[in-house]
């Protein structure tokens, strides 16, 4: 898997919260530089602060530890 491919799918789970429908369609990913995707990934898991503790215990399961 390439990077924008990785940085998609990471987007689609924090967008789709749960739901098996996808939420972006997999096409518009040549539309996207990788820091574009990488913009839209921070934004949204910045918006995870703001949200319930079993919210967060959801989102926490994607985020990538070094």
């Amino acid at each position: 898997m390439n990077e924008k491919e990785e940085l998609l799918e990471q987007i689609e789970k924090l967008m789709s919260y749960g739901d098996d429908k996808p939420a972006i369609n997999p096409e518009f990913l040549e539309y996207f530089e990788i820091d574009e995707l990488i913009g839209i990934r921070d934004n949204l898991t910045k918006k995870a602060n703001t949200l319930s503790e079993d919210d967060l215990a959801w989102l926490e399961q994607f985020k990538k530890y070094e």
